[in-house]
Order: C-alpha cells, then sequence, then structure tokens
C-alpha cells in the first residue's frame, strides 16, 4: 500500500507512530505537509501537485489535519476524494466534527446525549441562555478548537458577559455549555477505530484546572469502558461519518455524555496510558478498508461486465427495447 500521510509535522509523536506501524507492516508512506500541496482544479480532471510535479501514486490517504489549517486542509482532503482515492476521515466527517454545535446537534438528533449547549450572539441573550444551561459556572468553546483550546470556564454572569462580548468582537461564534460539576474534572477517553472502541482511558484534569487534557497536566489512567459507554462512543463516531476518533464523554449518573469528537486524536498519552498500540490498529484498518474498497470496484466492473454480456452484437439494451404487449398475438 503506498500511504500518503497528512501532517504539517513528520516528527510528532503521532505522525512517527503511524509512520513506524505502516512501515512494519511493509507499506509505503510519504507524510506531507498539506501546506505543501496545490489543488488543481480543471473539468474532469481533478488533481493535486506538489512542487510542480502532480502527486503520484497514492492508495490511501490518512490525513491529520489541525484546527490552524482546517479549512485549506480539507480542500485538500477533499481534492483526494474527488480523484477516487480513498481517504481515512472524509473532509465531511473531518468538518462535521470539528464544527462543535454541529456535532452536537447531529449527535442530539440521533439520542445521543450531551452537556447542554446554547448558542447565542447577541447581548440580549446571555441571560436567557444562561437560565438553559442552570446558569454560572458555565463552560464557553469557540465553535472551532481542540485540545482545550479555545475552552474557558465562566464562574459569574458577569463574566460570562465579558467574555462572550469580547469574542463576539473578534468575530469568533461561541456556545455555551452547561457545567457538570458531578464529574470533578474527569473524563473519558475512547478512541474509535473502524466501528470498535480499541484503547480508553480516564483523563483526571490538576488541581485548579477544569480541562483534563494530557498536554495541559492531567492525570491518565487505563480504563475498561462498560458496554453501554462503548457503544455510545461507537454511535457518537458513525454518526460523524469517521473511520478514526478519539471520543471525549463525562460520566454522569444519566449516562455518559459527549463532550467532543476528534477526527485527528493524539496518540501519544492514550498508547502510554493503555499500553494499546493504537497506531498499529489504524494501519490495519486502513489495510481493510482499501481492501473492501477494491472489492466494491472489482464488484461494480464485473456487474457492468455481465450486463453487457446479456446484450447480444447489434442489439439495443434491454430498456430501449419495445416490450410486448398483452393480448397482441405477436
Amino acid at each position: 500500500m503506498r500511504l500518503l500521510l497528512l501532517s504539517r509535522n513528520a516528527t510528532l509523536y503521532s505522525t512517527s507512530r503511524l509512520v513506524l506501524a505502516a512501515r512494519s507492516r511493509g507499506h509505503e508512506v510519504t507524510v506531507v505537509d498539506p501546506l505543501d500541496l496545490r489543488i488543481v482544479i480543471s473539468r474532469g480532471r481533478p488533481s493535486v501537485f506538489r512542487g510542480d510535479k502532480a502527486m503520484g501514486r497514492v492508495d490511501l490517504v490518512l490525513p491529520r489535519i489541525g484546527a490552524s489549517i482546517t479549512n485549506y486542509g480539507l480542500a485538500v482532503v477533499r481534492q483526494f476524494d474527488l480523484m477516487g482515492i480513498p481517504v481515512l476521515n472524509t473532509a465531511l466527517a473531518i468538518a462535521r466534527s470539528r464544527d462543535k454545535l454541529r456535532a452536537m446537534q447531529l449527535l442530539t438528533k440521533r439520542n445521543i446525549d450531551v452537556p447542554v449547549t446554547v448558542c447565542a450572539r447577541t447581548p440580549d441573550s446571555i441571560d436567557l441562555a444562561l437560565a438553559h444551561v442552570g446558569g454560572p459556572p458555565v463552560i464557553v468553546k469557540l465553535q472551532q478548537g481542540a485540545q482545550g483550546i479555545g475552552t474557558m470556564i465562566a464562574e459569574t454572569t458577569q463574566a460570562v458577559t465579558s467574555l462572550l462580548e469580547t469574542l463576539w468582537a473578534m468575530g469568533q461564534d461561541i456556545v455555551l455549555q452547561q457545567y457538570i460539576a458531578e464529574a470533578k474534572g474527569r473524563d473519558l477517553r475512547a478512541i474509535v477505530v473502524g466501528g470498535r472502541v480499541v484503547a480508553a482511558m480516564r483523563r483526571q484534569a490538576k488541581a485548579g484546572e477544569f480541562r483534563s487534557n494530557l498536554h495541559r497536566g492531567g492525570l491518565g489512567v487505563r480504563v475498561d469502558l462498560d458496554a453501554r459507554v462503548r457503544r455510545v462512543a461507537i454511535a457518537a463516531t458513525r454518526v460523524m461519518g469517521l473511520e478514526v476518533a478519539g471520543v471525549d464523554m463525562l460520566e454522569t449518573r444519566e449516562g455518559p455524555k459527549i463532550l467532543e469528537i476528534n477526527s485527528s486524536p493524539g496518540l501519544e498519552g492514550i498508547e502510554r496510558t493503555s499500553g494499546v498500540d493504537v497506531a498499529g490498529a489504524i494501519i490495519r484498518h486502513a489495510e481493510k478498508h482499501l481492501a473492501k474498497r477494491k472489492h466494491r470496484k472489482r464488484s461494480a466492473a464485473l456487474d457492468e461486465e455481465r450486463r453487457h454480456a446479456r446484450i447480444r452484437p447489434g442489439e439495443p439494451p434491454p430498456s430501449s427495447r419495445p416490450r410486448r404487449l398483452a393480448g397482441s398475438g405477436s
């Protein structure tokens, strides 16, 4: 398999682990920064160039698109999709998960629980928005963000007002989210690959911090998820249309609530905490995904051959032949 790994930095832990996992299974891997690629759009011939040359043969694209390059990164992923190259996490699926409000809307439509979330855009609506989420403290999130960036806590109504007005003045779209005190700074991270939870951990925020992300000082411990939590994580990933995802959930008396779904989950924390070869699981799924695509193409080609074989030389196709009328005597 010729694998193209889209990543801004080949030395990142997650990128290097995926490269090693793929090469250990005999695959050829190329790591390319999406910003170094040029999209060429022409009638019937979409293509991607690197420098002055078109990209060589690629069997599958594995995107690791960071939040800082979301728009152009998604355009690159979409271009490969248009070229008929299998992509492990499509542009549409990444975009769904990256937009927090859209993700919450899609999840709740499928009856998957989330913390109460409100989108507001004017100062006059702040008090009513706070009432919906149970009042302060409240979580304030930028609609685009990852790894805890753009996620804040506001302890009072005045703090909420000041924060929202500042963010609105900067042209940012935000959501308010219910603060769930019973979680006590803990959440669950599940890695879902190909419709299966391959690894999980419980994260605990450090003292004085409400975000449990490990790179912010949180502590991770391996955990075996119960069947209900696994089902929710897998269902949430399917709603987004993702093949690979990190699903963050809060444990509550009512059951798990989805916080966020990450289309490019970091592998360092989960691999070291769980002891699971997550990179290897992703590459093995990439192999299966590619094999299924090839099988579907072969099946479609065979069906087309059989259809044409049923048509005798010189005969019009079945759909255009005149039908025999009942009782016509002919």
